[in-house]
């Protein structure tokens, strides 16, 4: 048991200066493009790990989590352009912003199930893009908000450079991680799994399975607005393509992808899925077709994602 442990400390340890030390050989020796997709994918992450709140652990599909992206973005990048409001005011305002939304929401969407679920959420999802490509006074339309700064937050380096900025949003990572591990290993995300398992069981047991729910989902929507925040200084540009359903089903690819009902599944998938949008685009126009196939192997061969089939190949390993 103790070697156990030290093995699992070592492998911290080990992953831990792999990550510190990473993106100072990316940038020095290889690329700083590809050490900006890995800050892409953090963002991404922290994107398909709320999402993977919904679906992997309430069982609940959504096809308008980039709503929640696009209220923060938005927020954020009105306050930075207009205003000149600083890191901390617009990172409050943005989380806040896509919790009332999600709230809002909840209220509508939680009442639905399967197939039901899965289209209110894109009807509201809709709405929020509506207002994004309608609302010209307040969003510009589909010209967007450009010119975004990333924040200065006195340190002393800056953050516009690749490798600050990467662990800038590597701090927000291992956060929403931390916290997504406190939430699904504590009685109310065990509570989650047994919703999804089956709801008129838990009913019976005397859970208030809406209220569950209702929570699962503005908790989802509050940490997607962390990831719009984050967005809207990575990009320096807001525009309505951030809500569109693409945005939504590709934050959805990333978490069936990766493995839903796992803590770093999401992150995994929200990996691959960067990284083949960029570079694979690059050869081909048809990249949407290898990720299609790569989806359709996955659901055949994998239902439960990487992590999933990794984690049943471990327990029919520890069986034999």
């Amino acid at each position: 048991m103790r070697a156990g442990r030290r093995g699992s400390w070592l492998l911290a340890a080990v992953g831990g200066a792999v990550v510190i030390a990473l993106p100072l050989l990316l940038n020095a020796y290889v690329s700083s493009y590809l050490l900006i997709l890995l800050s892409q994918s953090l963002i991404s992450g922290i994107l398909a790990m709320s999402l993977n709140l919904l679906l992997g652990y309430a069982g609940l599909p959504s096809l308008g989590h980039a709503a929640y992206l696009g209220v923060a973005a938005y927020a954020t990048a009105i306050l930075a352009t207009r205003y000149q409001v600083g890191f901390w005011q617009a990172l409050g305002v943005g989380v806040l912003l896509a919790c009332a939304v999600a709230a809002v929401f909840g209220l509508i969407a939680i009442r639905g199930r399967g197939v039901y679920f899965l289209m209110i959420t894109l009807a509201l999802a809709m709405v929020v893009w509506g207002l994004a490509y309608r609302w010209v006074s307040v969003t510009a339309g589909d010209n967007g908000i450009p010119g975004i700064p990333r924040p200065s937050l006195g340190l002393p380096w800056s953050l516009r450079d690749p490798v600050p900025w990467f662990y800038f949003c590597l701090l927000f990572f291992l956060a929403v991680a931390g916290l997504m591990a406190l939430v699904v290993r504590s009685p109310f995300g065990r509570s989650l799994v047994g919703i999804r398992e089956s709801e008129s069981r838990m009913r019976v047991l005397g859970y208030h399975v809406w209220l569950h729910l209702y929570i699962a989902f503005v908790l989802a929507g509050t940490l997607g607005g962390v990831a719009g925040v984050l967005w809207a200084y990575y990009n320096g540009f807001v525009s309505p393509v951030d809500v569109e359903l693409v945005t939504s089903v590709e934050v959805l690819l990333m978490v069936a992808l990766g493995g839903p009902g796992t803590l770093l599944g999401p992150a995994l998938g929200a990996f691959l899925i960067v990284f083949l949008k960029n570079l694979v685009s690059v050869y081909t126009h048809r990249w949407l077709l290898i990720l299609g196939g790569m989806y359709i192997l996955t659901i055949l061969y994998a239902p439960q994602g990487i992590l999933g089939a990794l984690r049943g190949m471990r327990r029919e390993g520890r069986a034999a």
